[in-house]
């Protein structure tokens, strides 16, 4: 688990993350979203002790992650894919780290395997294409089998096939009962892996919302009639939310189908079409991280 409680970060002309408050809960993927500059990576490099916080408190597993014995066995991490030396191998590169953490040799070699590089475990890093060096870093974190993760953008640079593949790693992972953050700009591979998700706008919370529940607030109804005006009338009356679409038909919110077929037939009115609008993760997010939307917490 991972608690931020009131945790801010201030530089001298601006505030990087600003009074976030959340729980990253074990057992499932929690998608960590947000414009460039949100905060995402601070807030990440605030938990890993890496930078320091004005205010508040992160805390990993019950305690600030500089008081973990062996991190490495406990929390495993991806924040700079490049942060390894040019000169060393693969296997090198992963050694080092177990040895760090009293960690057994054997252990490399199966995270080598896990996430594709054994055919390159020998080879210099500074050759490493941009997907390869991602999957290095994923197996960087996976080194001490930690029971949290966090991981910033670990599908930049990689193919479709590895894309699928650090989704069903993740969600395995999740699975085992682990706690997973990750985070990502790829709105639509977000919504096929996470559960719950954590949004940032300028450093402060915008919503802490399962998946199924951020897409139902901006879910919709698509409705056509020949008695358009008296039944756009009736579902206003009935309290819902009415726009016209180009083809004439009606966009409804704040009810679902049940509900207008309710109000069409109290009203006498004709249906020639009536179907949910689903919305991507993608549509929704941008509703709610656009410049005009006011900074509010969606409730849990």
């Amino acid at each position: 688990m991972i608690e931020l409680d009131g945790l801010t970060k201030e530089y001298r002309d601006r505030v990087a993350v600003d009074d976030l408050t959340v729980r990253i809960e074990p057992g499932r993927v929690t998608g960590f979203l947000g414009p460039n500059g949100s905060g995402k990576t601070t807030t990440m490099r605030c938990v890993l002790g890496l930078t320091r916080p004005t205010a508040g408190a992160a805390t990993v597993l019950g305690v600030p992650y500089r008081q973990l014995d062996h991190p490495m066995r406990r929390v495993g991490a991806l924040i700079d894919a490049s942060a390894r030396h040019p000169g060393r191998t693969a296997h090198a590169h992963l050694l080092a780290l177990a040895q760090s953490n009293a960690l057994p040799r054997w252990r490399v070699d199966e995270v080598i395997e896990l996430v594709g590089l054994g055919s390159v475990a020998y080879e210099r890093v500074r050759g490493f294409s941009l997907g390869m060096g991602q999957r290095l870093g994923i197996a960087a974190a996976l080194l001490g089998d930690p029971e949290v993760l966090l991981l910033d953008e670990p599908v930049n640079g990689l193919d479709p096939e590895g894309i699928r593949w650090v989704r069903q790693l993740l969600r395995g992972l999740a699975d085992e009962g682990r706690t997973v953050l990750v985070s990502s700009h790829l709105m639509s591979e977000m919504e096929d892996t996470a559960d719950h998700l954590v949004v940032l706008g300028r450093g402060r919370l915008l919503a802490d919302v399962s998946v199924p529940d951020l897409l139902g607030r901006h879910a919709a109804v698509r409705v056509r009639s020949p008695q358009a005006p008296l039944l756009s009338a009736a579902l206003r009356e009935a309290g819902a939310r009415v726009s016209l679409e180009v083809d004439g038909a009606l966009r409804v919110e704040g009810v679902d189908t049940a509900a207008v077929g309710d109000v069409a037939f109290t009203a006498g009115v004709r249906v020639h079409e009536l179907a949910p609008v689903t919305v991507s993760l993608e549509a929704a997010y941008l509703a709610l991280t656009g410049d005009d939307v006011e900074y509010r917490a969606v409730a849990r």
